[in-house]
């Protein structure tokens, strides 16, 4: 907050934050560089009180990244978005609390022996006027609104009954759930977890946090506490999306982490693209060597399954093999029975 300032004081003050910003900052051995983007909101001009103040601030700090200039003063002829936006988080607060929301799982499959052996928990809004809602229309309204919790939250306990009701139907799966940074860092993430599993009487390995790189390296010491207590608690730690992050080795070689994810960037074109596939296999190698399960995100033909099965990949997943379905569905339609292993 500036007292007194003219709008141009505020710019000024804006980039000597983001000038102070790009010395490197070391982490663990590491020199990081961050770059900030800046979003002012002016009194009276834009609001009068603290949350349309920093409502506005904040969709000035979107429009500064957009249009990558760093700092951007708010202007409501690019806040097309805003009551949409605001509706989409009372209504998303509400689906929480009247069971709106439903988890389809995505089977993934053992390239050894084309057993399912795991699914991906995808959680959808069955919305009463939009219909199924994917979640990239709200999961980055939930971060953005601090309802990314209780959704995780809500996305734990079902994933979990539903392993459990699969467990006394004979059916041995564990079930992977994405966790964001700002979950990852909650102190109450331990804590929530080894509750469910207790409530549902699962071993803790039933369960599979993904965790993307660059939420991991957000805080590396905090993750590396968290991750750690919850490996002690028997879950599986998987690493999402990797190759697109910022991950170091040695960081990488401390962590108890059970599983790498290929990014499906690399993975859905790697058949035809020379590049893609030298990454993908260097994945697969490096994964190897520290002793890690590989799972390919992203197969959706036969020759990038040849491809993965050549280069010794552990397990994938992709419309190839399964589509996203609902429980009674998971393992019964088309995909890995058609594949022909």
């Amino acid at each position: 907050m500036l007292s007194d300032v003219e709008p141009g004081e505020a710019d000024r003050v804006a980039s000597k934050l983001r000038a102070a910003l790009e010395e490197p900052l070391e982490v663990d051995g590491m020199a990081l560089r961050v770059r900030a983007s800046v979003g002012i909101a002016l009194v009276p001009d834009h609001g009068s009180d603290t949350s349309t103040l920093l409502r506005c601030a904040d969709v000035a700090m979107y429009r500064a990244k957009q249009l990558s200039t760093g700092c951007a003063t708010y202007d409501a002829d690019f806040d097309h978005h805003d009551v949409r936006r605001l509706t989409l988080v009372a209504e998303l607060r509400e689906a929480l609390e009247s069971d709106e929301l439903v988890c389809y799982y995505q089977p993934i499959i053992e390239l050894r022996d084309g057993e399912l052996t795991s699914v991906e928990a995808l959680v959808r809004w069955r919305h009463p006027v939009l219909g199924l809602v994917g979640p990239d229309h709200f999961v980055p309204v939930a971060e953005q609104s601090g309802l990314i919790k209780p959704l995780t939250w809500w996305v734990l306990r079902t994933a979990l009954t539903q392993v459990r009701r699969w467990e006394d139907d004979h059916r041995r799966l564990t079930v992977g759930v994405n966790i964001s940074a700002r979950v990852l860092h909650d102190p109450e993430l331990v804590d929530t977890v080894s509750e469910l599993l207790m409530e549902t009487g699962l071993a803790g390995d039933r369960l599979a946090l993904e965790i993307t790189e660059s939420g991991m390296m957000a805080n590396p010491g905090a993750a590396m506490e968290t991750v750690t207590r919850l490996a002690a608690l028997g879950v599986r730690l998987a690493i999402d999306d990797f190759g697109t992050g910022y991950s170091s080795l040695a960081y990488l070689q401390r962590l108890p982490v059970h599983d790498l994810k290929v990014d499906r960037s690399f993975v859905v074109d790697m058949a035809d693209n020379s590049t893609d596939a030298s990454i993908v296999r260097s994945v697969i190698e490096l994964g190897h060597s520290l002793g890690l399960r590989v799972t390919a995100i992203g197969v959706e033909n036969e020759p990038t399954l040849d491809l993965l099965t050549e280069l010794r990949c552990d397990a994938i997943q992709g419309h190839l093999v399964g589509v996203p379905a609902l429980p009674g569905e998971v393992g019964r339609g088309p995909g890995a029975a058609a594949v022909g292993f």
